[in-house]
């Protein structure tokens, strides 16, 4: 594991001062079954597209508006797959302001509706991977939802 990812998941547990964050992750695929994975620019490591609810959106806008903002795709939702909140992997330490949060993820698949694909400021690369090929560097709260989807488990409640 690089140091920069240690850094982030390094704390295992929440304590009284960690706030919950709810957000996104969405499993886009290609006309042959491969996921789009992103190369964060926070640490270089794949996750999905995805990201905060905003007070006031709804799942399905924040997975919208994330997947446009980071991948330059217009999407529709198609699929409640699971909602992520287990602690382990989940605990995360923002390096650039120091929050520490507990992510719970609602992740959702969508379908390309159209666009260009390009990189936002918080992607290094943006990729189709097949499923039974995905890289190893995959961020710790990525890991179970894709493992899930892969196994074709849905209504997930992690």
């Amino acid at each position: 594991m690089n140091l920069i990812v240690e850094k982030m998941y390094a704390k295992k547990t929440a304590d009284a001062n960690t706030r919950i964050r709810v957000g996104v992750g969405v499993i886009i695929q290609d006309p042959r079954g491969y996921i789009l994975l992103e190369k964060r620019s926070d640490c270089g490591w794949w996750g999905l597209p995805g990201g905060r609810i905003e007070p006031g959106e709804s799942i399905d806008q924040a997975a919208i508006r994330e997947v446009k903002e980071e991948t330059g795709l217009n999407v529709e939702i198609t699929q409640l797959l699971g909602v992520y909140s287990q602690p382990e992997n989940r605990i995360v330490t923002f390096l650039d302001n120091g929050d520490v949060v507990h992510l719970v993820d609602i992740l959702v698949k969508a379908k390309i509706l159209g666009g260009e694909i390009s990189c936002s400021s918080e992607s290094e690369a943006l990729q189709f991977f097949d499923p039974v090929a995905l890289p190893l560097e995959v961020v710790p709260p990525a890991r179970q939802p894709l493992q899930d989807f892969i196994a074709k488990e849905s209504g997930i409640i992690r």
